[in-house]
């Protein structure tokens, strides 16, 4: 095979990589932008803010550590939303039956239907557990759109490395002579042998 036709496909298999590696990262930069803006809108709507600072909620040392630098914000990132969820409903939820959960409550309501008390455990449950798994799926949202803003990045970078090599393949075509031949392993070795 002639070393041109060669150094011409390779680079030309390498822009074509480019190409998708680049098309590749934007289509992963928008993945992050969209996860990143839905998160926001969707929490914003809500209208969640963190206790404010000093506030008696925030002196729980399950809380406050966690909370604290949030402390009179309104809940708007997937960071905020793990925080609210598990160390704030979480550590509330914990105090309503003994730790037990919406589906431990739920039964024993169930086998005596006539305790009140049961039926506003699980009530309260039912509403802290589906607003906590809410704001955790918030979160995992969000850290998808994260996920995806290291891959477009790798994308480019990965696409810029692929371009400067096919730039320097076709540096390599442009210096290569029409009738140069690949030689390949050991037809080399024979033709080294061959001329000694």
């Amino acid at each position: 095979m002639r070393r041109r036709t060669f150094d011409f496909l390779l680079s030309t298999g390498g822009l074509v990589v480019a190409v998708v590696l680049f098309i590749a990262g934007g289509l992963l930069l928008w993945g992050h932008s969209f996860a990143n803006d839905n998160v926001r809108n969707q929490l914003s709507a809500e209208k969640i803010y963190f206790p404010p600072k000093g506030s008696e909620a925030l002196a729980d040392p399950q809380i406050g550590p966690y909370l604290d630098k949030y402390a009179g914000q309104q809940l708007l990132t997937g960071p905020q939303a793990e925080a609210y969820a598990d160390h704030f409903i979480k550590v509330h939820l914990s105090e309503i039956a003994g730790g037990q959960t919406y589906a431990q409550v739920s039964a024993k309501a169930q086998a005596d239907p006539e305790n009140a008390q049961l039926a506003a455990q699980v009530q309260t449950l039912f509403r802290g557990e589906t607003l906590r798994g809410l704001l955790l799926e918030a979160y995992g949202f969000w850290k998808l759109g994260q996920i995806a803003l290291i891959a477009a990045i790798s994308s480019f970078v990965l696409g810029g490395v692929m371009l400067l090599l096919t730039g320097l393949g076709l540096l390599h075509l442009r210096r290569t002579g029409p009738a140069e031949e690949l030689t390949i392993g050991h037809e080399r070795a024979l033709s080294t042998e061959a001329a000694s």
